[in-house]
């Protein structure tokens, strides 16, 4: 494995931080990739947020009106792991074997 100049993003959960190290370890990730990269894995870290919160309050609510609505986390959640899927797939990452070039053409 080689080493990478990229470090990740400090703002990031640890689990996000194991992922980016291991992501710039074993793929050949360049500056540009770098950036949807960080994407990937803020949009990872927002759902787990959506998800916690979705467990600790439910997944549905009731407003004023006594009307059963979706958590507002339930969109949250749904969206950031479409924002995380996406970013893997701009990166070529579900076609790219392990340590070719991602990002690069």
């Amino acid at each position: 494995m080689k080493k990478s100049r990229l470090k990740p993003p400090a703002h990031l959960s640890e689990e996000a931080k194991k992922l980016w190290k291991s992501t710039v370890e074993n793929y050949d990730i360049d500056e540009q990739a770098a950036m949807i990269l960080q994407a990937g894995l803020e949009a990872m870290d927002r759902r787990t947020e959506a998800r916690e919160m979705i467990a600790a309050e439910g997944a549905i609510q009731v407003d004023r009106f006594g009307q059963k609505k979706p958590h507002p986390a339930v969109g949250i959640e749904r969206d950031s792991a479409q924002t995380l899927m996406k970013a893997f797939r701009l990166l070529g990452m579900d076609l790219a074997q392990p340590g070719a070039p991602v990002g690069k053409r």
